[in-house]
């Protein structure tokens, strides 16, 4: 599975360090993991990130946001939710070009009345006046940053960047092993950010492997949307070569497994695959997908869990069923090899060889 998502009663450090070292983030008091995303309309690959602690060195970026902010009364303490913090997170919604969760409670507690987390808070004052908050949640022996926001007059002073290194510093000197800061996906600007903290210790997720690898390491092959993409539209061409008829779809329900109520059901979450057969209302295809943890195409067939009352068919999208993968018929490493089956199973034509 690409995306999932716990409601786990209780969470122990230990647990949150385990979920942690999986790749999985905090959403509300959930806890879900994803391995893709899409920002209008376009998808990207999730490369969740953390921090080794101990290879961790007090850098130049830090010394200098220290000096610029040196005015500012830092407290770091136990997390809570006050009126004032809600009135600057709403704030600062109004000047942030990415989608934000409706308040601070909805982001951090959601409609659940319990509290799993051990969450921790950084306060920056300028005098009276509360300017910046920073969240965190604690484990055992890791770390888990939450979300950052600040006073938009206070942005020549990258309160953001400074209160993500005001957490790694805190959680650094409390002799933690990891820092986890979330995912950054690649060729999309917002999240690059994340790449420059804590350089020397910095890692990712390598989905292929599900081993933490050193971030300067990173190689395009981990940019596992990328390949996925580049790999069906190499098997697209030979289908089209061959003169079979074929099109690349991108799945609107891919993150479906997130969704709490959905949750347990498996569902098929490729976020693109190929329909080799002309869409016709109600009938499910068989699919083509790729999957980078098999490096295999799978021609695949699925069953719908739910239909869409009105679905408005975008062009490239596919959003009329919800899925469910129900068997794999086939598998093999080449797209020649692919085309072939294809064209011997489903279109009864044995003369491609």
């Amino acid at each position: 599975m690409f995306a999932n998502v716990h409601n786990p009663e209780t969470l122990t450090g230990e647990e949150l360090d385990r979920y942690l070292s999986d790749g999985w983030f905090r959403n509300a008091q959930r806890i879900f993991t994803t391995n893709f995303l899409s920002f209008n309309k376009t998808f990207y690959s999730a490369i969740w990130l953390r921090i080794q602690l101990d290879q961790l060195v007090e850098n130049d970026t830090f010394k200098k946001l220290s000096h610029i902010n040196k005015n500012f009364k830092i407290t770091i303490q136990e997390a809570s939710i006050t009126d004032e913090k809600e009135a600057l997170y709403e704030s600062y919604k109004q000047g942030i070009s990415f989608s934000a969760s409706q308040s601070l409670h909805a982001l951090l507690l959601g409609d659940s009345s319990r509290r799993i987390y051990n969450t921790y808070e950084v306060l920056l004052h300028d005098g009276d006046v509360l300017i910046g908050v920073g969240y965190f949640d604690v484990g055992d022996r890791t770390a888990a940053g939450i979300v950052s926001f600040y006073n938009q007059a206070y942005k020549k002073n990258s309160l953001g960047k400074y209160l993500i290194l005001l957490k790694v510093n805190y959680c650094k000197k409390k002799q933690l092993d990891y820092f986890y800061p979330g995912y950054f996906a690649p060729n999309y600007p917002a999240f690059e950010y994340k790449r420059s903290i804590g350089k020397e210790g910095l890692q990712y997720l390598q989905l292929a492997t599900s081993k933490w690898i050193p971030m300067n390491q990173y190689v395009h092959s981990d940019d596992i949307y990328s390949v996925m993409h580049a790999k069906l539209l190499e098997a697209l061409t030979t289908l089209q070569d061959n003169n079979i008829q074929a099109s690349l779809l991108h799945y609107t329900f891919f993150e479906a497994n997130i969704i709490p109520n959905l949750a347990g059901h498996h569902l098929f979450d490729f976020p693109v695959y190929i329909s080799c057969f002309s869409i016709i209302e109600g009938v499910i295809n068989p699919m083509i997908v790729f999957n980078i943890q098999t490096n295999c195409y799978h021609i695949i067939e699925c069953m719908s869990v739910w239909k869409a009352d009105e679905s408005e068919q975008e062009v490239g999208f596919y959003a009329e069923h919800l899925l469910k993968l129900k068997r794999v018929v086939y598998s093999c490493a080449h797209a020649d090899t692919l085309v072939e089956k294809v064209a011997r199973i489903y279109l009864k034509n044995p003369q491609i060889d």
